[in-house]
C-alpha cells in the first residue's frame, strides 16, 4: 500500500511531539516535513527530546503542500484560521486542524467535527476535520449515550481535573513546575470554551437539550491524564445506564465501559477512553477518563486520519498505559 505523506504546522508543541511519536511508527504514514519558522534547520530532537534515536527529521520553514496528503495543525488556537485563510491548499489535501478555530459548526467552513463515537460516518467521507478539545472529549464521552436516549432532562454538573500539559509547551505562571507542584486551582468555571462543542455535540443527539452544564476545570499537579467525575438526574437503575452505555459504546475502538472504579494510570499514553458509572439515590455518578495529549488530541486526530484514509481505526495506535 502506497503510505499517506503527512505534513505538520506548529511542530514544536506538545501535540505535535505526541504526533510525531505516533506518525514515525504508524505503519502507513510517512512523514515529510514538520513546519516550525522559530526552529527551522534544527533537528527536531532539539526540542522532542523523547524522540532521539527515533528519527533523524529537522524542522523546516517551507510548506510543500502538493507533496502530502494530509495536513495537521498543531498551532495555537486562532492561528489555523489565519493559516487557512493566507495559503492557498490543494483542494484534494486532508486537513485536521487540532485547534479550537473550527470545532463550532458554521455556515463559514465545511470541517467536520471529529469525535469519532459521534461522527465515524462523517469523518470517514471528510476533507477537514476539527479535532475536539481535551476536556471536550473526556465530558462528552461521559453524556453522548444519555443525549442519544434522550435523557439528559436536567442540569449537568461536571469536575474535571487536567495535567500541566494541557495548557501548552511554553512556560506560564500557572504551568511551571515550581507553581504546579503541590498545588491545584480552578480557572474558568462555567466558562470554559470547550462548553460550546460540548452543547452542540449533545444538542446533535438530543435537539431540545437546554439545561446547564455546571463545569469545573481544575488543574492538577501532574503533566498529563484527564479525570473527569459528571453527575445527572437518572430516572433509572444503575443496570439501566450499564446497559445504556454499554450498547452506545459497543463499536467503540477506544471508549471502553468498565465495572471497576478506574484510576487515571490505566489511560495515560494510551489513545483509550475509560468510563464507569455508579447510582446514588436519584442521581447517577459518571466518571470518564483520558489522556489528554492522545485522546484529547493527537492520538485522536490519528484515529480521525485512519477513518478518512479508509485504514482501522486502531492503526498505529497500539498504546500501552504506564502502570508504574
Amino acid at each position: 500500500m502506497t503510505k499517506i505523506k503527512a505534513g505538520v504546522i506548529g511542530g514544536a508543541g506538545y501535540t505535535a511531539g505526541e504526533l510525531l511519536r505516533i506518525l514515525i511508527y504508524h505503519p502507513n504514514v510517512e512523514i515529510v516535513f514538520v513546519n516550525s519558522s522559530s526552529n527551522a534547520g534544527n533537528p527536531i530532537t532539539d526540542v522532542h527530546s523523547g524522540l532521539v534515536g527515533e528519527t533523524d527529521l529537522v524542522f523546516t520553514s517551507e510548506l510543500p503542500f502538493d507533496k502530502v496528503d494530509v495536513l495537521f495543525l498543531c498551532s495555537a488556537h486562532g492561528d489555523s484560521k489565519k493559516f487557512m485563510d493566507e495559503n492557498k491548499l490543494p483542494a484534494e489535501l486532508k486537513i485536521i486542524d487540532l485547534s479550537t478555530d473550527y470545532r463550532e459548526k458554521r455556515a463559514d467552513h465545511d470541517f467536520v467535527y471529529g469525535l469519532p463515537e459521534l461522527n465515524r460516518e462523517a469523518i470517514r467521507k471528510a476533507q477537514h476535520i476539527a479535532n475536539p478539545g481535551c476536556f471536550a472529549t473526556a465530558i462528552q464521552l461521559a453524556l453522548l449515550p444519555l443525549a442519544a436516549a434522550g435523557l439528559l432532562n436536567d442540569e449537568v454538573h461536571v469536575n474535571a481535573i487536567t495535567g500541566s500539559t494541557g495548557a501548552g509547551a511554553k512556560p506560564t505562571s500557572t504551568s511551571h513546575f515550581s507553581w504546579r507542584n503541590n498545588n491545584i486551582s480552578i480557572y474558568k468555571p462555567f466558562g470554559h470554551q470547550h462548553l460550546v462543542e460540548i452543547r452542540q455535540s449533545l444538542r446533535q443527539l438530543q435537539s431540545r437539550f437546554d439545561e446547564a452544564v455546571n463545569f469545573i476545570p481544575v488543574r492538577g499537579n501532574f503533566a498529563r491524564g484527564i479525570y473527569a467525575t459528571s453527575y445527572i438526574n437518572f430516572p433509572l437503575g444503575i443496570d439501566d445506564a450499564k446497559q445504556l452505555y454499554k450498547d452506545f459504546y459497543k463499536d467503540a475502538a477506544f471508549t471502553f465501559v468498565t465495572d471497576k472504579n478506574p484510576d487515571m494510570k490505566q489511560v495515560v499514553n494510551t489513545n483509550k477512553a475509560i468510563v464507569y458509572l455508579e447510582k446514588h439515590g436519584d442521581k447517577l455518578l459518571i466518571v470518564s477518563i483520558i489522556d489528554n495529549l492522545l485522546k484529547g488530541a493527537s492520538g485522536q486526530a490519528v484515529q480521525n486520519m485512519n477513518l478518512m484514509f479508509g485504514l482501522d481505526e486502531k492503526t498505529g495506535l497500539g498504546l500501552k498505559a504506564i502502570g508504574f
